[in-house]
């Protein structure tokens, strides 16, 4: 589709200019104290990467509307604006790591403030403006049907993109993790969007909100392809939390907007096993001493077992694909149950 052509091309396009204005104002990448002994060299990598990703969604998704039949519906805006918000949010950690040279950005708490209010203001505009069903939702709005009813669908909306906002943000320790696991998430919900609005009768979603949302994540895989090409290890820039977490919130909102909600951990599982493994670490070190990895998330595990940087990535990615591709596949199969009953 035009959408995800033209964010790729443009990620692709002015990502240079990008790395250019970052390196000529010094904004690098600040590299923790604790990482792992490799990742020294990266430091002074242009960062902030994740703006060339924002911006090229929101052009994508309003090209992918010329010349078509598609209607901007309001749950496609409320995608946009969940982006853009926790962009945002991002940006301003990556800006004050960069005004105090830490690898530190915002205090935990007022880096959780924000999220939680902007989840908040966008669940409630998620029931009100753009009438997304309350009920928890597998595949349908009617599978497995449980009323949550608004505040009740609100509470988990906002846990579930405060909670994919940060997960994404934790995969995105290697260079092109985070850009490469996300594509094959928008790629699989693209396509489940497209099928939603194929099937409305089955599916009970709205068809011009169902492909409209499949649109705007054929741009958000673009994008990721697009930023992909510069980020691939070794990597000329990095998106930082500007992108990490526009990134984890898109994938959120899209599985809440086309009632996938508890498909979600299954085709962002990767996401979900670098969360744990931090929760893990967490656990494990304050109420036994004891670390359970070399080092979290996951990733720097593996690192520092002796796996090249590139060999955990590619690893990495074929997990994610895979677990996309499984949260398909049930998708699919519950279509047929359904399509046959």
């Amino acid at each position: 589709m035009s959408s995800g052509g033209s964010a790729f091309w443009l990620v692709i396009l002015s990502t240079p200019i990008l790395i250019k204005w970052l390196t000529r104002k010094r904004i690098g990448q600040q590299i923790r104290d604790d990482g792992p002994v490799t990742h020294v060299g990266k430091a002074g990598t242009p960062t902030m990467g994740g703006i060339a990703i924002v911006g090229s969604v929101l052009a994508g998704y309003v090209i992918g509307h010329l010349g078509t039949t598609v209607r901007f519906s309001a749950t496609g805006w409320l995608l946009v604006i969940t982006v853009f918000s926790f962009g945002a949010i991002g940006f301003l950690d990556d800006w004050i790591k960069h005004r105090h040279r830490r690898s530190l950005g915002l205090n935990k708490r007022a880096k959780l403030g924000a999220q939680v209010a902007v989840s908040v203001l966008v669940a409630e505009l998620a029931v009100h403006w753009a009438h997304t069903s309350t009920t928890l939702s597998f595949t349908r709005a009617d599978s497995p049907g449980i009323q949550l009813g608004q505040w009740g669908w609100v509470a988990v909306a906002v846990f579930v993109l405060v909670g994919t906002s940060n997960a994404v943000n934790l995969t995105d320790g290697l260079d092109g993790l985070a850009a490469g696991s996300s594509a094959f998430c928008f790629a699989v919900i693209a396509v489940m969007g497209y099928w939603i609005f194929r099937h409305e009768p089955i599916f009970h979603e709205l068809p011009a909100s169902a492909i409209d949302l499949a649109l705007a994540s054929v741009a958000l895989a673009g994008s990721c392809l697009g930023f992909l090409w510069w980020n691939a290890a070794p990597a000329r820039i990095m998106m930082g939390d500007t992108g990490s977490m526009a990134l984890g919130s898109a994938v959120g909102a899209l599985c809440l907007l086309l009632n996938l909600d508890l498909l979600l951990p299954i085709i962002g599982g990767l996401f979900v096993v670098e969360t744990v493994s931090v929760i893990t670490q967490v656990v494990s070190f304050r109420v036994f001493h004891r670390r359970v990895l070399r080092m979290a998330p996951i990733h720097h595990h593996f690192e520092l077992g002796g796996w090249p940087e590139t060999t955990v990535i590619i690893r990495m990615w074929i997990v994610a694909g895979l677990l996309a591709a499984l949260g398909l596949g049930i998708f699919y199969g519950e279509y047929l149950v359904k399509a046959h009953l």
